[in-house]
């Protein structure tokens, strides 16, 4: 399996860098390029112990939570061949918008996953750097479920599994060289692509019980 190289510890200001991200238009705080509602905020309040929160503010927009390992004391970074495993407990309210990806200098994205309540039974897989991407439904994605994902960070194939049963290898990779850091987000949608909160919500949050990487040696 590999040595485990990163364990996630959302309270550690040595791995995170909290409220900003150069995958925002001037680091942030907001994205509406992106389709987005959020307003990034500092406050560990919306991360705390893995529970990533947003909060409706006055302006329409929402205070949302945002960890990244760029530019953090640390700089983690996830490299070719390294597979990361996480549990996540997904979102239940409309509009609610969790990721775990990756980034760096303008791109290398791989998208963990990325999920919708309005699309209930649906997990969203996308391997930007070579243009590879697949909607996986299964009975075990529901608002509210917990679910286990692992992705592989091949060379040739980036590689996803969902409680362990592999669901799409997408026979692109990610290339020899490439390494790239960690962001975990809750977006908020602003309607374009996903609907956006019902005006009853004030508040969404989904859960990251836990993250971690392992690398080969």
């Amino acid at each position: 399996m590999g040595a485990v190289v990163f364990v996630a510890d959302f309270a550690s200001e040595r791995q995170w860098v909290a409220g900003r991200s150069w995958a925002y238009p001037d680091g942030g705080p907001t994205n509406p390029g992106d389709d987005k509602l959020d307003h990034l905020t500092h406050d560990p309040a919306y991360f705390r112990d893995g529970l990533f929160r947003a909060t409706r503010r006055p302006d329409g927009l929402w205070d949302a939570g945002l960890l990244t390992t760029e530019e953090s004391e640390e700089a983690f970074m996830v490299r070719t061949g390294d597979r990361l495993e996480t549990r996540v407990r997904l979102p239940v309210e409309v509009g609610a918008w969790p990721a775990i990806w990756t980034w760096r200098d303008g791109g290398n994205e791989v998208d963990v996953f990325e999920y919708h309540p309005d699309n209930p039974n649906l997990l969203e897989f996308t391997n930007h750097v070579r243009r590879s991407s697949s909607y996986v439904r299964d009975s075990a994605v529901a608002p509210g479920a917990v679910i286990d994902l692992s992705v592989t960070f091949g060379r040739k194939s980036v590689v996803w599994r969902l409680n362990g049963e592999e669901v799409f290898a997408d026979g692109r990779g990610v290339g020899s060289g490439w390494h790239a850091s960690l962001i975990v987000n809750l977006s908020v949608c602003a309607g374009r692509w996903h609907p956006r909160p019902d005006d009853s919500v004030n508040e969404l949050s989904y859960g990251v019980e836990s993250l971690l990487v392992h690398r080969s040696t």
